[in-house]
């Protein structure tokens, strides 16, 4: 069995900054699904997005771990590119 990627243990338990993808709604952008990063509860938009905000605040802070939001039912480490399913 594969060993778990360590950064879905490091994360804090945050709440979202905004309701929604605050890049998406400043750019009139429509939204798939909304991503919420467990180092600073900033939320973005997911990769299905035209905007693809999760992904560059990744990219821009270095933060590792998202969740879906509002469903809390996985996790994505964007360094190991691996899936943690909470079901």
């Amino acid at each position: 069995m594969a060993k778990e990627c360590e950064h879905f243990t490091q994360e804090r338990n945050v709440s979202q900054n905004t309701k929604n993808c605050q890049e998406c709604e400043k750019e009139h952008l429509p939204i798939v699904a909304l991503r919420m990063c467990l180092t600073c509860g900033h939320v973005g938009c997911c990769d299905s997005s035209i905007g693809k905000h999760a992904t560059k605040h990744f990219e821009d802070t270095g933060h590792p771990v998202m969740q879906a939001v509002p469903e809390n039912i996985w996790k994505w480490c964007y360094i190991h590119e691996e899936y943690f399913h909470s079901e």
